[in-house]
């Protein structure tokens, strides 16, 4: 049985978009039922009776902090799931399973020390990244009861790319599935039923993701596996470890920069807006993380196929698989900016329905995707440099993007000419044409030239 799997899973066999789709289309869906988890928090929180838009904003805030916790998972989830998939694609499977052992053993560690640092700072952190007085009761509401289920968020998230690299990406998605719609079914209940309001979403997303853990360590125990969890493999191997690392802080960045543009937008609006238009970047990011799902699949699925034909020396798949992940990127996102431009209101009202708040997103909605089609280009190169395990390249264009493009832009711009909010919102697209283009073509002049013939 084990060898039927096998080789149903070899990436080095069949048409190579073929083995991309039916690997992203599930992972597309997991993602979509993943970012459930807290857009329907926002939806449900966004239409609360009474303070509604300062409890939305209250939650936006503890958005930096959420993403902290998101970067340590990529850094040993994202980083030991394209390395276990070249470790398969060279028939490894031993050190496959070591990698895999090694990246729960950093989570776990890392899980406890980041939730005891969250609770203990969380009201001086809190003010830090933008809170006022009115907005404060209901961030810190939500975020100590989401603190407490950290091991489960890192657990589930950190390992389900492990099931994906062995080519089970149903399973993947059912990791998901599971928990959002456990997510789903319960923030009702305990938002509005029991009357527990933020406090509720919270607890409701904490149950949920320990469901979608105990899913992930179930099957990668199981016999259904290819690569299994061992007790043994859970003593990290401090080699292995310093890869994993070098590998996942291209993902690492990426979310730790992520949060840090939040803290710094938040702080920005906070001075030239106030608290509705912090309310708006978290409508906005919302936003954006729907649409940016589709992408993200696709590069996703992408980078075990690729990063499997390149540990097997079948350097002609690995090009095919570049050239169709970006050539659906990018039509995608054109046809996003369109959709965005033509009709912003209804994704605005999704999670609320305040006139001031509609009337303030929707110009900036409209700013912020601007060109968005250039994103896809910083996805695509990216996801190759981390499916062939490019590190140093993955982690200067994270940087580059985020941390010395949008944070710089979203202090300067809104003294300039009188911009204001709307130069916070800019900083976005002038990110995404200068990044995306640095990075595709870096990664054609570098990666792509460099991919000869095939070697037997």
């Amino acid at each position: 049985m084990a060898s039927v799997v096998t080789d149903k899973n070899d990436f080095s066999q069949g048409e190579v978009w073929k083995n991309i789709v039916r690997l992203a289309l599930p992972m597309t869906v997991a993602q979509l039922i993943q970012v459930l988890y807290n857009i329907v928090d926002r939806i449900y929180i966004g239409h609360l009776p009474g303070a509604s838009s300062l409890a939305l904003t209250g939650l936006g805030l503890t958005f930096p902090i959420l993403t902290i916790i998101s970067a340590f998972t990529n850094l040993f989830g994202s980083g030991g799931a394209p390395l276990c998939s070249i470790a398969r694609g060279q028939h490894d499977d031993a050190k496959a399973e070591r990698i895999m052992g090694s990246s729960l053993a950093m989570l776990l560690g890392t899980g406890v020390v980041l939730t005891l640092l969250c609770l203990l700072f969380r009201k001086p952190i809190l003010y830090l990244f933008g809170a006022s007085d009115d907005t404060y009761p209901y961030a810190d509401q939500y975020l100590s009861i989401y603190l407490c289920g950290t091991l489960f968020v890192m657990m589930s998230l950190g390992m389900n790319g492990f099931i994906n690299a062995q080519g089970f990406a149903r399973q993947g998605m059912l990791t998901i599935t599971l928990g959002a719609a456990a997510n789903i079914l319960l923030d009702p209940v305990f938002i509005f039923v029991l009357k527990m309001g933020v406090r509720g979403a919270a607890l409701a997303t904490v149950i949920s993701q320990m469901l979608s853990a105990i899913w992930v360590m179930r099957f990668l125990t199981g016999p259904q596996a290819i690569l299994r969890l061992r007790l043994k493999n859970l003593r990290p191997d401090w080699g292995l470890v310093g890869k994993i690392v070098g590998l996942g802080m291209s993902g690492f960045i990426m979310a730790v920069t992520n949060g840090l543009c939040t803290i710094a937008c938040n702080a920005t609006l906070q001075v030239y807006g106030g608290d509705l238009y912090i309310g708006v970047m978290t409508v906005v990011n919302s936003v954006r993380e729907v649409f940016g799902l589709p992408i993200t699949g696709i590069t996703n699925g992408a980078q075990p196929v690729i990063g499997y034909n390149y540990g097997a020396h079948k350097y002609s798949r690995v090009k095919e698989g570049i050239r169709f992940m970006s050539i659906i990127s990018v039509l995608y996102t054109v046809l996003v900016w369109a959709l965005v431009f033509l009709a912003p209101a209804p994704f605005i009202r999704m999670f609320n329905s305040d006139p001031s708040l509609l009337e303030a997103g929707i110009p900036a909605l409209k700013i912020f995707f601007f060109g968005y089609f250039m994103m896809s280009l910083q996805f695509a190169g990216q996801a190759t440099f981390v499916g062939l395990g490019k590190s140093r390249q993955a982690v200067f264009f994270s940087l580059l993007r985020k941390a010395f493009i949008v944070v710089p832009l979203t202090f300067i711009l809104p003294m300039i000419g009188g911009l204001g909010v709307d130069g916070v919102f800019l900083a976005e697209p002038i990110s995404n044409f200068i990044g995306g283009a640095a990075c595709f073509t870096t990664m054609m002049l570098t990666v792509w030239r460099k991919l000869g013939d095939d070697e037997a």
